[in-house]
């Protein structure tokens, strides 16, 4: 923020969502760097004599600081190239003179932006019609010693990954996803050619193959339609097969525990345990269950009272938000004995049945 104030551009109120912008889009991250380790010599002259020590230091090493992405460096790079006059940092300080001189009275906002269409329009005309021979971003690292193909790297639609081929190839060209810790700026080919050793299967279990694979949160065991993430602390590379069954029987001890009970009544009902307790999930909306009640032993119509006892709730709140009226002590004793009293309703009948 000093040095977008020390350049003139923007304003005190612009800063934190210009910041929070590019957060958003992930142009930066906020992250650490580790540094690099330097070794140096200390002289030391004592009497007659001369001392040479050798030092170790960590230089470079950075915390809690905005570091742009790979994402953010491909789209600098290309609006530098494209539209170097938007970009300088004059013409940002000098439109918001503009802009002050608007305000001001000085200046009409339309003369002001016809001129600047004038000078943008053909410079977007341009950046459509020009065509590179690849696109913004692309490193072309090498071949794959396998197939002969080309290895390059890109931004994707989730990311920054690694391709194995071309689009103009017969066959459909092989993709993986860039690991966080890497950048297409300085990752090798050798390292890009690891990223395709997954998907790799490990054995099986209940008859069907376990496989583990990389996705757009990180390493997975999938067996069977079932997904179990794999902790930072396994190597996808290394992890073995009693490793994964055990991640995958934990997965599936937290979805048995997560269904507590259905309805074949009623498909669209089903009571489910979550983050803060069980709840009564119907037609896309949840409703919380009462910490006196049993989960297991609510019926059918003892769900469907709590889920009208809350969704009446909702409804007057909403009209009475609508109406921007305080209600008056009578009416608030009403609501609460009613709420009371179905709260009471729905519990009896769940402990009846």
């Amino acid at each position: 923020m000093r040095k977008l104030e020390e350049l003139g551009i923007g304003r005190p109120s612009t800063y934190a969502p210009t910041i929070s912008t590019i957060q958003q889009r992930e142009y930066v991250i906020k992250g650490e760097k580790a540094g690099e380790e330097r070794t140096y010599n200390v002289l030391n002259l004592q009497g007659n004599e001369i001392t040479d020590n050798n030092h170790t230091e960590i230089t470079g090493a950075e915390k809690s600081k905005l570091m742009p992405t790979d994402t953010g460096i491909v789209v600098n790079d290309f609006l530098i190239e494209y539209f170097p006059d938007i970009l300088d940092y004059n013409f940002t300080a000098s439109v918001e003179k503009q802009f002050d001189e608007i305000a001001e009275g000085d200046k009409q906002w339309t003369a002001i932006l016809k001129t600047f269409y004038k000078k943008f329009h053909p410079s977007v005309e341009n950046t459509l019609a020009a065509k590179t021979a690849h696109k913004a971003g692309e490193r072309i690292l090498g071949t794959d010693p396998v197939s002969g193909k080309q290895v390059s790297v890109k931004i994707g639609r989730f990311g920054p990954v690694a391709q194995i081929g071309t689009a103009e190839d017969e066959e459909k060209p092989r993709f993986a996803q860039v690991k966080k810790e890497m950048s297409i700026e300085t990752i090798t080919l050798e390292e890009a050619l690891e990223l395709f050793k997954l998907p790799r299967t490990l054995g099986e279990y209940e008859g069907k193959n376990v496989v583990v694979g990389a996705g757009r949160f990180g390493p997975y065991i999938q067996n069977n339609g079932l997904y179990a993430s794999l902790p930072k602390t396994m190597d996808p590379m290394t992890v073995t097969l009693e490793e994964a069954i055990e991640l995958l029987q934990k997965k599936q001890e937290a979805e048995a525990q997560k269904h507590i009970k259905k309805f074949e009544e009623e498909p669209e009902l089903e009571i489910l345990n979550g983050r803060y307790g069980p709840y009564i999930a119907y037609k896309g909306s949840n409703y919380k269950i009462p910490k006196d009640i049993i989960p297991q032993d609510l019926s059918l119509q003892a769900c469907l009272e709590i889920v009208k006892l809350q969704s009446d709730k909702e409804t007057g709140k909403s009209k009475r938000t609508a109406k921007v009226t305080k209600p008056t002590a009578k009416s608030t004793t009403k609501t609460s004995k009613a709420t009371k009293a179905a709260t009471t309703k729905a519990t009896s009948t769940a402990k009846k049945k």
